[in-house]
């Protein structure tokens, strides 16, 4: 499996997500630690980046938190969890992140669910 540095194309920074969904910085923070947005840190210094796609119209796409929590559960790191979301499945055909920015979570929880067996 990519990196999720590999694969993400956008990234927007805690500070640039928190304009977005027009909260404080510390909220975006609390929203990665319920696992209602993910993101990971680096650079020099290092900074918290948070995929673009995973924000839309103002909100955490609102199917994002039960998949990361799936796969979580299936032993994924949030690297590994970042990079599956957007890698192509010629299954689906698509990525798992457009599926569930349209709302069509079923499959996609399924399939992440169906990892920790």
């Amino acid at each position: 499996m990519k990196r999720a540095e590999e694969i993400v194309d956008e990234w927007v920074t805690a500070a640039q997500a928190a304009e977005l969904l027009d909260v404080p910085v510390t909220k975006v923070h609390r929203k990665i630690e319920d696992r209602a947005l993910l993101g990971l840190k680096s650079g020099t210094p290092p900074t918290m980046r948070i995929p673009a796609l995973f924000i839309k119209d103002g909100q955490p796409v609102p199917a994002l938190r039960g998949t990361l929590v799936l796969l979580a559960d299936a032993g994924f790191s949030d690297d590994e969890a970042i990079a599956w979301l957007y890698e192509n499945d010629d299954t689906l055909p698509g990525r798992a992140i457009d599926f569930l920015r349209r709302g069509e979570k079923s499959e996609i929880r399924r399939r992440a669910q169906a990892l920790a067996f």
